[in-house]
């Protein structure tokens, strides 16, 4: 069998006809493979759900027990055969629970990337590269202009901001899955033991990471503390509320953009951020090229962000490549 008769792309999302289910459909279908729990992935409403352990618990928090009919858990690395199709999950190393899902059918073996990043995370296990005939990449930060610096130097900002305005609360916008929790992880890895505060939209994922093992050291609510406690604290809150009117209870809120969109200047600007720190949960140019060499697929499949680049830079190197042009997608934007 063709890599390229193993999926289709349909207007629900990618369908492998072999084993008649979906991955990371956009809509609701009868059979759902999911790579993890972020909501342009793991849209509910779908008959069954199959994925990691850790990314069913999230669906169930972030949805409830009535979004999916059936919920399935495939513990990551075993195979299990749907249909004609034996599928296996391998860590993404994108947020807690996030996985590839590889495909083998036909004699043909394709791997359905979902959102990855290749720097290290506590919070999760780190991205697999698994060899295939066919790769389906996503290119989120898909240009050449996007370079990541080392996580320890843009935390290092932040504690430098802190200790030259002590009387300011430092509000990050984070994403509440995966990048509120890495950055609590990662302070604590820098020996910061300080409470960190949480804006309410946080609570729930956090409290479920520390249940499924991940330690995130002490945190308090923004609302239950009086104001003059959070002068000279971190705050975290969704990118969404660093400007709006919850921030103003904050004494003197410092907005502090945490993303790899922060590397475009025009962005930090328009969200009127103070401390753009550039971290990010996805790959960028250098990790996305590294990748695709290392998985040595003859055929590249590239979707959710700048496809054309890299859909360039594969045919430059020999591979048969195309866009994909999957809507929809993009958690960090």
């Amino acid at each position: 069998m063709k890599p390229h008769d193993v999926l289709q792309v349909r207007p629900d999302g990618l369908y492998c006809p072999a084993g008649d289910f979906y991955i990371d459909p956009s809509r609701p279908v009868d059979r759902a493979l999911v790579t993890h729990g972020h909501g342009d992935h793991c849209a509910p409403g779908a008959r069954s759900l199959l994925a990691t352990p850790e990314t069913v618990a999230i669906a169930r928090t972030r949805y409830g027990e009535q979004a999916f009919e059936n919920f399935q858990e495939a513990p990551v690395g075993q195979t299990i055969r749907i249909g004609d199709v034996e599928v296996r999950f391998v860590p993404a190393g994108h947020v807690l629970g996030s996985a590839q899902i590889v495909l083998e059918t036909g004699g043909a073996r394709v791997v359905v990337s979902g959102d990855y990043k290749r720097a290290a995370d506590p919070t999760c296990a780190p991205f697999e590269p698994v060899e295939c005939d066919l790769f389906v990449t996503e290119a989120t930060f898909g240009l050449p202009v996007f370079r990541h610096p080392p996580l320890q130097g843009e935390l290092d900002r932040l504690l430098a901001s802190l200790a030259a305005f002590p009387q300011r609360a430092h509000v990050l916008g984070v994403y509440a899955l995966g990048k509120a929790q890495r950055i609590m992880a990662e302070l604590r890895a820098r020996g910061y033991d300080r409470p960190v505060y949480l804006h309410g939209a946080l609570l729930k994922l956090t409290q479920l990471y520390e249940t499924l093992g991940v330690p995130l050291g002490p945190w308090k609510q923004v609302m239950e503390v009086e104001k003059a406690e959070l002068r000279g604290q971190i705050v975290l809150a969704p990118p969404g509320a660093i400007q709006d009117r919850w921030a103003r209870r904050l004494p003197d809120a410092l907005p502090v953009g945490v993303s790899g969109w922060m590397q475009v200047r025009a962005r930090a600007r328009q969200r009127r951020v103070e401390l753009p720190l550039i971290v990010s949960d996805h790959c960028d140019w250098d990790a996305l090229c590294r990748t695709v060499t290392e998985v040595k697929a003859q055929t590249i499949w590239v979707t959710h962000g700048a496809e054309e680049a890299l859909v360039h830079w594969c045919r430059q190197q020999g591979l048969e490549a195309a866009p994909l042009s999957i809507a929809g997608r993009g958690e960090e934007d």
